[in-house]
């Protein structure tokens, strides 16, 4: 019996010093529950400003043909690469009634200016060789006749493109071969053998036949805030990351920034470019989307604290933190701070603090 009593003085005697222990801890860091100390650190601040976007080709080039028809043959496949004046579609004509009349038509009158220009040319050398006219006339004579033969021409050929599908001459035919008009890697193929195929005019868009883009140019294309484009400038450096490559980071630098916003789901945001930096090991594709860090400005080995730990007094023009009691029992005191630098998460501390300094963090506050 005696031995229990001592046991149970020995544990209440534990307890009570275990008590005063974390009763003086609590009170070195401030009274109140859920009070803890976060170290004043150096570190790296960086203010950015974020473009969303996607991997584009510099240049990207449409196909469209100049004759309506049907595609009779497709000699490429999405992936191909392709030189300049590689065949891509073939072009059966299917011309509409309407363009069989305009394409006559316009012959017609060709014809009948280049009889006209013809005449006209004969006249005026019998009149220069009569001295009533000047050589210079004569010239200028010549040169409408010349124009009109050359409008005659064309008319003629385009007449027999529309109704034939190829235009022969000299000994040489022109097919209705659509060609790839500049090197590089076919991205899509809108068409496939027996579609029709509407021609680009100068008023009508056409059918977009395929599209072809040179792959080892490659940029970046997006979007800023109207927050934040004010605060960028050509130049400046950028880090993005590719949503379908989570591990790499391709870095770069602002190339162009819209002079005028657009508006788009209630948000003003301005078109941005980025040049990727030459010599990355990173394989991109077109169409990739990514997001883009525009570094604005960036400081290392500065004092950080958690931007959340100050507080903004006297409408922001006295910012101050919390740091632990010189004396036990005593509640934390404030100490004035000079910030500089924010990323949004974390400050830069000029002046007020040192390193290695403990700032006090208060639990939220909860809501009733």
């Amino acid at each position: 019996m005696g031995k229990l009593v001592k046991v149970l003085v020995v544990l209440i005697a534990i307890g009570i010093v275990a008590a005063a222990l974390y009763g003086w801890v609590r009170s070195r860091n401030g009274k109140g529950a859920g009070i803890t100390l976060v170290d004043v650190e150096s570190g790296s601040i960086t203010e950015k400003a974020l473009a969303v976007g996607q991997i584009e080709p510099r240049l990207k080039f449409q196909v469209k043909s100049k004759v309506s028809g049907i595609v009779r043959t497709c000699y490429v496949e999405v992936g191909d690469t392709v030189k300049r004046g590689d065949p891509l579609f073939e072009i059966a004509p299917d011309p509409t009634p309407q363009e069989l009349i305009d394409v006559g038509r316009d012959a017609e009158s060709a014809e009948a200016s280049y009889e006209r220009a013809r005449a006209d040319l004969a006249r005026y050398q019998q009149l220069f060789d009569q001295g009533v006219v000047s050589r210079g006339d004569l010239d200028a004579q010549k040169e409408r006749y010349e124009l009109a033969q050359v409008a005659l021409t064309r008319a003629r050929e385009n007449r027999e493109l529309t109704t034939r599908g190829r235009v022969s001459g000299g000994g040489a035919a022109m097919e209705t071969i659509i060609r790839a008009p500049a090197e590089g890697t076919l991205l899509s193929r809108a068409v496939n053998p027996g579609d029709p195929v509407v021609p680009l005019t100068s008023y009508q868009a056409g059918t977009e036949l395929a599209a072809i883009a040179e792959m080892s140019d490659l940029i970046f294309k997006g979007t800023v805030d109207e927050i934040d484009v004010g605060k960028m400038k050509i130049g400046l450096p950028v880090r993005i990351k590719v949503g379908a490559l989570p591990t790499d980071v391709v870095t770069g630098r602002v190339s162009r920034i819209a002079p005028q916003a657009q508006k788009k789901e209630g948000a003003t945001l301005f078109d941005v470019e980025i040049e990727l930096d030459p010599g990355t090991n990173v394989v991109l594709r077109a169409g990739y989307s990514a997001n883009a860090d525009v570094i604005i400005r960036e400081k290392k080995d500065v004092l950080v604290i958690p931007e959340r730990l100050v507080t903004f007094e006297e409408g922001g023009k006295k910012t101050t933190v919390e740091v632990p009691a010189e004396k036990a029992g005593e509640e934390p005191r404030k100490v004035e701070v000079v910030l500089g630098l924010s990323d949004g998460l974390n400050v830069e501390v000029v002046s007020g603090l040192k390193k290695g300094d403990k700032v006090v963090q208060r639990p939220p506050k909860e809501i009733q």
